[in-house]
């Protein structure tokens, strides 16, 4: 089948790779590219007091002007001091995705032109609120001051000109009470843990953090050759006992097809410094819930922007898309084991979000050694690291091994006892009078 001009070469593993293509789908319609900001729905005026000379934002309370925070279980902005709520004011509209190719020629001229902001290294602002200095490190775009709490957003990072926008957020659901208990039923159930590190759980770092995320969308045609395996069994002769011996063959017949794939939010992690496979354990992500973007879910959080664009992520996504698509042509093939000799994709359509998706973090220093346990911010699920104590791991084989010398013990006694021969009885030999 005749490949599409142009495109970019796509890896299949061990398969025979063709070109991979981005073909623009009329029929969905893209947010414009504009200047990287994406169109938003008229709402009521931002409440944020904005910092000019410091490229930042605040959100005080109309009521006490303490900072408003927001809360995952009211979803909305919440006074600490005064218990004054405030309503989102950002529009609920469903997320569009961005075709890829476009977009990022898009980025790449504007990255020739300008500049894009630091996120690398430590960017210093003073907090408004107390005259403090506080420090962004490299990515993160949202902390609180160290010296009086306010929550700080950078505002000159998500909608930079330089920088891919971003499309969307889910907010955080599950709220500090649940997340501190959540990890306390985790921490608790690693029976393996020292006892020390248990406790320390309870003076670890215990932050909320959006991380940056891409999700892609593809549909894709993916035309094979290959052969088809039915197993089959032979007898080959007999045994010992006199019953047959089999053994099982394989027919190989020549097939080719056709199959289809489409891939729908798939996620990839930006951030650096994180451990990859934890977070992934804490998939699946309801990216179906993401609302478009507004700061208002990130006051009292802290949050990070993507180390790696939509291009320098997708890798990842397409190794995940290629395991499915070759899923797929096994499926096709049947059978009872299958060959792909050669497997050309084309992707005719591939698109992405760029979301903020949250997550609980603990962090302990134990033995002078970092551990992190991750709290889906949205489904409750856990997953992290901890230590193991190698005094409790030795003392559990001891008890198996006395457990097991118990048993054999018990076993050979009985055993033992059970083997010696019954008592004899002998009859008296009876007297004879004369």
């Amino acid at each position: 089948m005749p490949p599409v001009p142009g495109g970019v070469p796509q890896q299949s593993g061990g398969l025979t790779a063709q070109p991979v293509f981005v073909m623009p789908v009329p029929e969905v319609q893209q947010p414009p590219m504009g200047q990287g900001v994406p169109q938003e729905v008229p709402h009521a005026p931002d409440r944020a007091m904005l910092h000019s000379t410091e490229l930042t934002r605040t959100y005080p309370c109309s009521a006490c002007g303490a900072q408003l925070v927001f809360d995952p279980v009211g979803q909305d902005l919440l006074c600490p001091s005064c218990g004054n709520r405030s309503p989102i004011q950002a529009a609920n509209t469903p997320v569009q995705p961005r075709e890829l190719g476009p977009a990022i020629a898009d980025l790449r001229a504007r990255q020739s032109q300008a500049a894009g902001p630091q996120v690398t290294g430590e960017w210093e602002v003073k907090c408004q609120n107390c005259g403090g200095t506080t420090g962004f490190n490299g990515s993160l775009t949202a902390t609180r001051c160290p010296y009086c709490a306010t929550p700080i957003q950078r505002d000159d990072v998500h909608n930079a000109p330089a920088r891919l926008p971003v499309d969307g957020v889910v907010p955080f659901h599950i709220g500090e009470k649940q997340a501190h208990e959540l990890v306390e039923k985790w921490v608790s159930g690693r029976w393996f843990a020292p006892s020390n590190f248990r406790k320390y759980r309870r003076i670890g770092a215990f932050s909320s953090l959006y991380t940056a995320y891409f999700t892609y969308d593809a549909d894709t045609e993916s035309w094979y050759t290959g052969e088809r395996g039915d197993n089959y069994e032979v007898r080959v002769g007999t045994d010992s006992d006199g019953d047959p011996i089999y053994e099982t063959r394989t027919r190989w017949y020549p097939v080719q097809g056709q199959v289809g794939n489409e891939f729908a939010d798939l996620p990839v992690l930006a951030n650096d410094n994180l451990s990859r496979n934890r977070i992934r354990a804490l998939e699946p992500w309801p990216v179906e819930q993401a609302r478009s973007y507004s700061p208002e879910f990130v006051a009292g959080h802290l949050c990070r922007t993507y180390d790696h664009d939509a291009e320098e992520a997708l890798p990842e996504a397409q190794q995940r898309m290629e395991q499915a698509i070759e899923s797929t042509v096994r499926h096709d093939i049947g059978g009872d084991q299958q060959r792909i000799h050669q497997l050309q994709t084309s992707w005719n359509w591939l698109a992405y979000k760029h979301l903020l998706l949250p997550i609980w973090l603990l962090t302990v220093v134990y033995m002078d050694k970092t551990y992190q346990v991750y709290i889906n911010g949205l489904t409750g699920q856990v997953s992290g690291d901890r230590p193991w104590s190698k005094v409790k791991i030795i003392s559990a084989i001891l008890a198996v091994l006395a457990v097991i010398a118990i048993v054999i013990l018990v076993y050979s006694h009985m055993h033992h006892g059970s083997g010696h021969p019954p008592a004899t009885h002998v009859a008296p030999t009876p007297k004879h009078h004369n």
